[in-house]
């Protein structure tokens, strides 16, 4: 259904920082790396990126889209706790902490963070326990 989700940043060093770090519990790496051209691709290994972190095109401060988020899907429980907690030690902020969220379903697990631009990002298992 989609080719990709772009997300802008006003320091690409310091966001490919966090993505590296954040990303990797996902089985999510960097596949494409052009700071040259200010942007960085992000998928899993051995596939194409799906995911985009970038200055903006028009050279214009990035902003935050209100009412917007990507949602990573982890492997496990424990692969969304360690997304958590390696953003906030990298300085996002959090927008909910690990656990179940029954209203969307018996089984789904997430965790939410605002990377250093606000962009809202979600890790989350659909596995039981």
């Amino acid at each position: 259904m989609f080719s990709h989700i772009t997300f802008g940043t006003n320091d690409l060093e310091r966001a490919l920082r966090f993505y590296d770090a954040i990303l990797e519990p996902l089985g999510v790496v960097r596949l494409l790396s052009l700071p040259e051209h200010g942007f960085a691709g992000y998928g899993p290994a051995g596939e194409k990126s799906g995911f985009f972190v970038c200055r903006p095109y028009n050279e214009e401060d990035a902003t935050a889209g209100n009412g917007t988020h990507a949602a990573f899907l982890a492997p496990s429980r424990e692969a969304v706790d360690t997304f958590h907690s390696r953003g906030l030690a990298l300085g996002a902020t959090d927008e909910g902490a690990p656990g179940l969220r029954p209203h969307y379903h018996e089984h789904y697990y997430g965790a939410y963070l605002r990377d250093h631009d606000g962009n809202k990002l979600q890790a989350c298992c659909h596995a039981p326990a």
